[in-house]
């Protein structure tokens, strides 16, 4: 079965990532002025998802918090289905900032925006060819711009300074899922194989998921949509659905301590060049270059681009125990590349039960961790700062720089996806059976109930006593974050017109 995408009410980022246009900003507004800002969403040419020639030099596109629907004029009342996790924002539980990791320097109440007081209403994004973002940032705010919004950041980067590279130094965003725009894949079954290829449910709402369900969305009922600007709800009712097409949003804004981290390094190899990019390689599980410290798997995999394969048609499969890259590695936590069960095995129903209960085995070759497919998001964050090299690193410097990621994550279940990432994978110190460490670039270094001790890393070595690296820094800090609604381009339309 095939059902066609409606890419004209899709916004672009979530199929194109506009990576071509190497100048972007990311403004953070407040609504001074909630007529204003609607007279503004009516004429804002936002950038939807039609694949045209030639290509677009220029983007805009628009995602709004809970606070920021309210401010335009959406009534609490109206609306239902938003998620948990989206009404209360990336920074308004402690318990939800524990789980992220956002504690010590990285606590809400230290960022520069998004937390306490400082929660913004608007996210606008604005991409640009190089020399063109400036002229297309006026074009943008005129008219309403200046007497609607007030600018609480503007987050620059510049691809083209960076050119793809994190400013650790490895290559970024090598690895994401492909969406299935056809609508054939209608999920629900069990997948003995990591494959890429994932149901457009997991990050468009309104579509089915990988469960063979749909995720749950914002709906309204028609007295609250009296122009019938939304489509009908599939479920029916007298409702509108304010959320098909649209997806989750994740902002958040981390600061890379480039000098820390290679020095760190450079001391546990005594200044070896070599051994400190393999080491480096190790934490991340890449080489600076991309290439992945796993051999490529012998079959090709669903939903892996042949122009990828290099890069990307890998598995962990033949590496249980971390020998060739280490369990607790970067990637390899982001994305273990698990299929619901083990490959190559037949399981009755209650085998299957013991293994999702976490019953089934003793060792880590039987720890299942939890299947990918589940929990993958699609990135389209950008970097910014100036390079920096190892080299350069090592040399004097100021003590604080900005350099960093402004992490994007798109999903339509943001506990599910981005909050278990970031939380059981990223921030996890039991991850897969390790112990006393969490990610070793992004996890802060703070202890956990029963774990007194999280700066460590561990490198199996087949046949060898593991090495271990004690003492790891923390390498990054949150400043800001935020959750936030994508509309689909109607339902922006829809959003320009309530409250008038």
């Amino acid at each position: 079965m095939t059902t066609t995408t409606d890419f004209g009410d899709v916004q672009g980022l979530l199929r194109f990532g506009f990576r071509r246009m190497t100048e972007a900003c990311f403004y953070l507004l407040s609504v001074n002025a909630p007529a204003g800002a609607r007279r503004w969403l009516q004429t804002a040419p936002v950038t939807g998802a039609v694949t045209t020639t030639p290509i677009p030099t220029t983007a805009l596109q628009v995602a709004f918090t809970w606070e920021g629907l309210q401010a335009l004029g959406l009534s609490p009342s109206a609306v239902e289905g938003f998620s948990t996790e989206f009404l209360s924002g990336m920074s308004g539980d402690e318990s939800r900032s524990r789980r992220l990791g956002d504690v010590g320097p990285s606590d809400p109440s230290c960022w520069d925006w998004g937390g306490p007081g400082r929660v913004p209403h608007v996210l606008v994004m604005l991409y640009a060819g190089p020399g063109l973002l400036e002229g297309w940032t006026q074009t943008i705010k005129r008219p309403h711009w200046d007497g609607a919004f007030h600018e609480l950041a503007c987050l620059s980067t510049s691809t083209s300074q960076l050119e793809g590279v994190e400013p650790f130094g490895f290559r970024d965003g090598l690895s994401q899922p492909t969406l299935d725009w056809q609508q054939r894949r209608r999920g629900g079954g069990d997948e003995t194989e990591f494959g890429n290829l994932l149901a457009l449910g997991e990050f468009v709402l309104g579509h089915v998921n990988e469960y063979g369900k749909y995720t749950e969305r914002p709906l309204l009922s028609d007295e609250h949509d009296p122009q019938r600007i939304l489509a009908p709800a599939s479920e029916g009712g007298g409702r509108r659905d304010l959320g098909l097409n649209g997806s989750y949003l994740v902002l958040r804004d981390l600061q890379q301590d480039v000098r820390a981290f290679w020095r760190f390094l450079d001391a546990q190899v005594n200044g070896d060049r070599e051994a400190r990019r393999r080491l480096a390689a190790a934490m991340v599980g890449r080489t600076m270059e991309g290439e992945p410290l796993m051999p490529l798997a012998a079959r090709p995999i669903a939903g892996i681009d042949p122009d990828d394969e290099a890069l990307n048609r890998f598995t962990y499969d033949r590496d249980p125990a971390g020998n060739r890259c280490p369990i607790g590695a970067h990637v390899r936590r982001a994305n273990p590349r698990t299929a619901d069960y083990p490959a190559g095995t037949t399981m009755g129903v209650w085998s299957r039960l013991r293994r999702l209960l976490g019953f089934a085995g003793q060792g880590i070759d039987d720890d299942l961790i939890a299947s990918a497919r589940f929990h993958r998001i699609l990135r389209r964050g950008r970097e910014y700062g100036e390079r920096l090299s190892p080299e350069d690193a090592l040399r004097p410097g100021p003590a604080a720089e900005d350099r960093g990621l402004r992490v994007i994550c798109l999903n339509a279940n943001i506990a599910r996806q981005f909050e278990f990432v970031q939380n059981a994978w990223i921030m996890g110190t039991k991850f897969a059976g390790l112990t006393d460490e969490r990610d070793p670039l992004l996890g802060h270094r703070r202890p956990a109930p029963g774990c007194p001790r999280t700066d460590t890393f561990s490198m199996p070595r087949a046949g060898e006593v593991a090495g271990r690296l004690t003492g790891l820094p923390q390498f990054v800090t949150t400043r800001g974050g935020g959750y936030f609604f994508l509309p689909s381009l109607r339902a922006v339309r829809y959003l320009a017109s309530v409250g008038g």
